[in-house]
């Protein structure tokens, strides 16, 4: 049986009064369903957020779970959803995305990406709802283009430790666009590239919350191969609003759009960025390079500019200066609720 789950937080001030109807978050209590949620309330959805919190956090919640127009739903999308959530449109973003939550359990990722995704658009079907994908840059695999554009297939390893979930979403992709033509569903697939921020989790393996942890803690900064791989880091709000306008554009893109900031950093060069940041006398430590991490990741935006007329706004060094200010709050370096780096919202202050 569902388990409907309230948790307490303090009741959100300037909510709009335009009702937009009711939204589907599922993964909402992740890093980046928590902040999608909120996104939503504040622009006058009502909201049901899905996790199984496998990877997310109640406590992401905490800032507007007594919102009256938010529920918060215990549920796996690899079981069957119960058909009688009624909604108008749909968020996929049900999946771990760092290499070690995707990789303790590959057969359950595979399975969430993929049954996860049939049962979403089952739903989507029922009501008539318009769904979105989470997809990612992942499906680009160590690229042969660069920068790379929507229409680039891929140079994608199917059998090795990343597959679970980078072949995953590729299959989820598939399976959306085979719904649009066989059902006319309405779909909205993003791609999605390094996204980072407020509510990251400091064990998630992913570079920026690791290379800030290892500061704020004065561990080895650890820098696997060289360090001249390039990532580039798209900050939480504007991956945000880049989900927003491409689910509320008036046509539905015929093809995966790239949303995430062309900026294109070398892996050392965020690791002497962090240290600025976080004052920290770390040193940087190099280890051998994972299977099949990519050389090179940098979205063309193209399509996302000119069709929903999205760029990211918030530069790597202020975002960074946010986010080492949270991870500070979290590892009990200062009092929650405030931050060298950058202010923390009342509802990110409560869910520490």
């Amino acid at each position: 049986m569902n388990k409907v789950i309230k948790v307490l937080k303090p009741v959100r001030s300037g909510r709009k009064s335009i009702d937009r109807g009711r939204a589907l978050v599922a993964g909402g209590a992740g890093f980046l369903g928590s902040h999608l949620c909120e996104r939503l309330l504040s622009d006058g959805y009502e909201v049901i957020a899905l996790d199984n919190f496998h990877t997310g956090k109640r406590y992401n919640l905490a800032g507007i779970a007594r919102d009256a127009s938010f529920t918060c739903v215990s549920h796996d999308v690899v079981d069957t959803l119960p058909m009688d959530i009624a909604v108008d449109e749909i968020y996929n973003l049900a999946c771990p995305a760092s290499p070690p939550h995707y990789q303790a359990d590959p057969i359950h990722t595979f399975k969430t990406s993929v049954l996860g995704a049939i049962n979403l658009l089952e739903l989507a079907r029922r009501h008539n709802a318009k769904i979105f994908q989470a997809s990612t840059s992942e499906v680009y695999g160590d690229p042969l283009v660069h920068p790379q554009p929507e229409g680039y297939f891929g140079n994608v390893n199917t059998h090795g430790p990343r597959a679970c979930y980078d072949e995953g979403k590729r299959s989820a992709e598939t399976l959306f666009f085979d719904y649009s033509r066989t059902y006319g569903l309405d779909i909205r697939v993003a791609r999605i590239f390094n996204t980072y921020g407020p509510r990251m989790q400091p064990d998630d393996g992913r570079v920026v919350s690791n290379f800030i942890v290892q500061a704020l803690r004065g561990d080895d900064i650890t820098v696997y191969g060289n360090g001249t791989q390039t990532r580039s880091f798209c900050y939480v709000d504007d991956l945000i609003e880049g989900f927003v306008r491409l689910m509320r554009s008036p046509a539905a893109p015929k093809h995966p759009v790239n949303l995430g900031n062309p900026g294109e950093f070398t892996v050392m060069e965020l690791a002497e960025l962090v240290l600025d940041y976080t004052n920290s006398r770390s040193r940087i430590v190099h280890r051998p390079l994972p299977v099949d991490d990519p050389r090179q990741r940098r979205p063309d935006i193209t399509f996302a500019e000119q069709q929903l007329g999205w760029q990211p706004k918030i530069a790597l060094s202020e975002g960074l200066a946010y986010t080492a200010g949270y991870f500070e709050a979290l590892l009990g370096r200062q009092q929650p609720g405030t931050s060298r780096g950058g202010h923390l919202s009342s509802g990110e202050a409560l869910a520490l």
